[in-house]
Parts: C-alpha cells; structure tokens; sequence
C-alpha cells in the first residue's frame, strides 16, 4: 500500500482526482486532500505521505512555496497544472514529469508508476521549473537532461549539437563534454527552435552560434567551432545556405 495527498485548489478537480485514484489504485490510500499552500503545509506537518499530487498555482501561493516549507519531503512529488502552454513548456525544459488538467487515466496510472519507483526528479531540475515558471516573457537559458545514471542542468548556450540514434539523443557540449539522454531528437528540435537551432538533417540539430563554415564539398557539411563536421541533407542545403547568407 502507498499513501497519497492531494493538493488543488479547485474542489472539483480535487474530486475527479480522488474519484479516480480510489476507481483505478486500490493500493493507495488517500490520507489527507488541501485546498492552498497553508492546509498543505498542515497536513504535511502531521502526515508523511508516499505521494503528493501537487497542483503548480494555488490560491495563497504555488506547490514550488509548499516544498520550499519541505525541503527534505521525502514523498514522490506528482505535478498537476492546467492546460497552459507555458506551463508545459516550462515542464519540458525541466525534464519533470507532470499531469495535465482535465487529468487522462492512462497518463495517470505512468505518472503514478515512474513515483512509486522512485524515479524524482533532482532539485536542480525542480529549480529549473521554479525559475522558468516564475518568468514567462523570458526564455529558459538552462535546460535538465536526463541521462540514465544522473541529471544534469546545462546552459542552453553550451550545446553544440545534437544528434540522433534512434530513440535516443546525444548532446555534445562545447567543452567537449557528451551526455546521452533517452528522449527523440524531435522533442528538443520543438524546445529549442527560439534558441537559434536549426534541424540540418534528419540526425543533426545544430546551434547556429557555433557554426564556423559550410563546406560545399562531400555532399556539403557544416564545420563547426569546436571542429565538429556535421552533414547537411540535400534537402535542407538550400535554407542552410539562405541562412548562413543572412548572418
């Protein structure tokens, strides 16, 4: 058995999560539910719950000032935010697992999974979340990665390149540093795109920043600053060529 307490200020979204987890987890039970960061803070004062599903905004404040009241809160934190794109943009930058409103079964039951294997996210990455949040006319300067033996938050402006293999991405930073993180090239082409990367080929996502030429020779290729040679597809030759024009 696991032990749960919920957190959101919205008392019918309170009920389909309570609803849900009692029709669908038979093996948690649901020891305390709050409504604002204060009833949180009590019941948490009195109660040590496995899993804490926290809704990002309340009325008197947000979960980031519930687990700042916490810091060694050993439950498995559980995200809920509304179906807001920065928020959503703000999770995926943090790498931090998350539940959308109105809430999906089948999201549910994974998310509640990864946190009963303990698979939490690091304070960094939280950090990162908070930050990100906290400023949304500002775009992220640092993003979490999640490889399969740690995590690491890197400034944006130190990758040099992604690269695909298969499912999987490979980051290669400018101190020549390489981290493999278990995530498509796809989904930080979409992250990245307003932090002047550009998808070159089907398996390079390049930063525009450190490219140092376009050699046109061996079906052309981008040299970049740290020495890098990084293929450019036949059909993105014209627009990498457009671009660097426009430099």
């Amino acid at each position: 058995m696991y032990t749960a307490i919920l957190v959101d200020d919205m008392p019918d979204a309170l009920k389909v999560l309570e609803k849900d987890i009692k029709n669908n987890f038979p093996d948690i039970e649901i020891i305390g539910k709050a409504e604002s960061v204060v009833e949180a803070a009590k019941l948490l004062r009195e109660k040590q719950p496995d899993l804490l599903f926290l809704d990002i905004m309340l009325g008197d404040g947000t979960g980031f000032d519930l687990l700042e009241i916490f810091p060694d809160l050993n439950a498995s934190v559980i995200f809920i935010t509304a179906t807001d794109e920065f928020a959503i943009k703000a999770f995926r930058f943090a790498a931090v697992d998350y539940l959308l409103k109105p809430l999906n079964t089948e999201e549910l039951t994974q998310a509640i999974k990864k946190a009963t294997g303990q698979i939490n996210s690091s304070k960094e990455s939280l950090d990162l979340l908070k930050e990100t949040i906290n400023n949304p006319s500002k775009l992220p300067t640092k993003i979490s990665l999640h490889s399969q033996d740690k995590i690491s938050v890197v400034e944006i402006n130190q990758i040099v390149r992604c690269e695909s293999d298969g499912n999987n991405t490979l980051f290669h930073m400018i101190g020549g540093e390489k981290l493999f993180v278990t995530k498509t090239l796809k989904s930080y082409d979409n992250m990245l795109t307003d932090h002047n990367f550009k998808r070159v080929h089907q398996s390079h996502l390049i930063n525009v920043d450190y490219i140092q030429e376009y050699v046109r020779k061996e079906g052309g290729y981008l040299k970049m600053k740290n020495g890098d040679a990084v293929s450019v597809s036949v059909r993105k030759k014209a627009e990498v060529i457009e671009m660097l024009d426009q430099l």
